[in-house]
């Protein structure tokens, strides 16, 4: 399949409430399993993404449809939302009844985290340091794929629960769903 894993990093921070403005793009970083690369687009780059998100199989990401496909609805041309995709954080809920961070899920499955947090990558962006930028939304994107690939695998991820101080197994079916592609019976007459 051709899924791509991405994430965003935006220009400043969310603001919440009446008369926030819209946050505004700063980083995409996308790895698509059909060329096996990362890749990035900074916000002037991103009509060269379109394409490939409207060609690919399936987007996947983290808190991807609360928080990432909304914000680059405002930049696309069409909806974003109605492309095949997986929400892990989606299907974390479905399974526990609440949120969690990828960090958290990330530490608990692999060992390993984020490099960072968000505030860094409005720094990097802020400071003009944008090779730090990608390098950040990169690696975000890599602890993704890591455990969308992990959970797709072994049909569970993980996370700590901290009243008890122990590894708690959440199923999860990152599989994508079989598409019916449209037949042709090439023995009618024409």
């Amino acid at each position: 399949m051709a899924e791509i894993i991405f994430d965003i990093e935006t220009q400043g921070l969310i603001e919440r409430g009446a008369g926030a403005s819209k946050p505004k793009i700063s980083y995409v970083g996308i790895y698509d399993y059909g060329t096996n690369q990362y890749e990035g687009f900074f916000e002037s780059d991103l009509p060269k993404l379109w394409k490939r998100l409207e060609q690919c199989d399936r987007m996947i990401g983290y808190n991807s449809k609360g928080f990432d496909v909304p914000v680059m609805n405002a930049y696309y041309p069409g909806d974003l939302l109605k492309l095949p995709q997986l929400d892990m954080m989606e299907e974390i809920v479905k399974a526990l009844g609440f949120r969690l961070k990828l960090d958290d899920v990330a530490h608990a499955t692999l060992g390993v985290g984020k490099s960072g947090s968000g505030l860094d990558a409005v720094k990097y962006w802020q400071e003009g340091r944008l090779d730090l930028l990608a390098e950040y939304c990169l690696q975000d994107v890599k602890v993704t794929r890591e455990v969308y690939e992990f959970g797709r695998k072994n049909g569970y991820i993980m996370y700590t629960d901290r009243f008890k101080n122990e590894k708690v197994k959440i199923p999860v079916s990152f599989m994508p769903p079989k598409i019916q592609k449209p037949t042709l019976n090439l023995s009618l007459g024409f």
